[in-house]
């Protein structure tokens, strides 16, 4: 069957029906009252439609689009308890939800698919009242014929962008260290916010790609605190930025052997740092370049060797190196690793560890295998580049090597 005329070349306009009553018991597929059309399920210009399904689930189904012309159009009231969805020819996709007691006006502006391009006014039902739905959008949800606040929630564990479609959400990180880049503000505009949560296990980093947030080029969210993002415009700020009270100690246990191992930002987030295993030479931890405070221990089996840990942050600044069995409290500033204890306050006296021949107790930061140490009960001994060369106990003095006493010896027998 030819739907054009040919006369003009025009689709032919379907014969009218003005008025239809329907009461939807399943999905309804409407026809078109064509000429010689053997089907009595016709499109009319005005429908009352009930539906008995209480979940919504009848749709009404639209004929096919291109079977008509653009400006085909119906009024589709809605006189039952529950909503119906209209949707285009067999159902392909909706084309709106008619919610109970309202109407809705649908009208064709594309024809050439079978499923067209469908165009919906929304018609005030009673006195002064609008479709919610149509009027609802970030940050709004539409129940019964009312507007209402909502936040929905998502969750996120790998680094992404929050841009203008993420208005009025809640978003939760779920991941270890990560970073949440904010749009630039002059895109986002004056109003636009969001809300965020850190419920992951490492700090997540919130970026603006341009502007500042708090005066800040970044702020840092560690686990467990929230706030809302609010975008002026111009900057970000935020808004009840609500950070854990309670303090917790972990701690990292870490393997090394030789050379050079980088901790990533979920382990340097651990303030006790335990680092173990036999070394084969000297180790370089690398450190991010946050401000953390960070008690060392090296547990490593390099006593004998002297072997030793140095700690960095990679950017030039101030390393710290801790000798095996020896532990440190050390302050990162972001680029130094700085001893924590540099003076014992009130204190009179100061206790050393014993420390050993490749590692003592008490050494130089430029060379820390020439010092002092303890090698057993009732002795005192100095290291130099992990060599005794001097003993001391209760019965004398032991001098490995060869002396020169400019001012002579004196005294008992040699």
């Amino acid at each position: 069957m030819s739907f054009n005329s040919p006369f003009t070349g025009q689709v032919i306009q379907p014969t009218d029906v003005s008025y239809r009553s329907i009461t939807l018991n399943s999905d309804n597929q409407l026809t078109w009252p064509l000429n010689g059309s053997a089907l009595d399920d016709a499109a009319a210009r005005i429908m009352d439609v009930t539906s008995t399904s209480v979940t919504g689930a009848y749709s009404l189904l639209m004929p096919p689009a291109n079977q008509t012309s653009v400006g085909q159009d119906a009024l589709i009231r809605n006189t039952g308890s529950y909503s119906i969805t209209v949707k285009n020819y067999l159902g392909a996709a909706p084309i709106v939800t008619v919610a109970a007691g309202t109407v809705q006006y649908i009208y064709l502006t594309a024809n050439a698919t079978t499923a067209g391009t469908w165009g919906v006014i929304a018609f005030g039902v009673g006195t002064s009242n609008v479709d919610a739905a149509t009027l609802a959008g970030y940050g709004l949800r539409a129940i019964a014929n009312t507007l209402n606040g909502a936040y929905s929630v998502a969750t996120f564990s790998s680094s992404f962008t929050a841009v203008a479609a993420n208005r009025a959400s809640a978003q939760v990180w779920t991941g270890g260290a990560g970073t949440l880049t904010l749009t630039a503000p002059a895109t986002l505009g004056n109003d636009w916010y969001m809300l965020i949560r850190n419920g992951g296990t490492g700090t997540l980093i919130v970026a603006p790609a341009s502007g500042l947030i708090n005066g800040a080029s970044t702020i840092s969210l560690q686990p467990s605190d929230s706030c809302i993002i609010a975008c002026s415009g111009t900057a970000f700020y935020t808004v009840g930025l609500g950070q854990i009270s309670q303090f917790n100690f972990t701690q990292l246990t870490y393997a090394v052997t030789t050379g050079s191992y980088t901790l990533t930002s979920s382990e340097a987030a651990n303030v006790i740092q335990k680092f173990t295993g036999t070394l084969s030479g000297n180790v370089t931890i690398i450190l991010p370049p946050t401000i953390q405070v960070y008690y060392i221990t090296n547990q490593t089996n390099g006593t004998g060797a002297g072997y030793t840990i140095t700690f960095t942050t990679n950017s030039g600044g101030a390393t710290a190196t801790v000798p095996a069995a020896q532990q440190v409290i050390l302050v990162c500033d972001s680029l130094n690793l700085l001893n924590a204890s540099s003076i014992a306050a009130g204190a009179t006296t100061v206790s050393l560890a014993n420390g050993a021949v490749g590692a003592p107790a008490l050494n130089f930061a430029s060379e820390v295998t020439t010092g002092i140490y303890r090698p057993g009960t009732g002795e005192f001994a100095i290291s130099i580049l992990g060599t005794q060369r001097v003993d001391v106990t209760a019965t004398g003095l032991a001098v490995t090597g060869t002396g020169n006493f400019t001012a002579g010896v004196f005294g008992g027998g040699f």
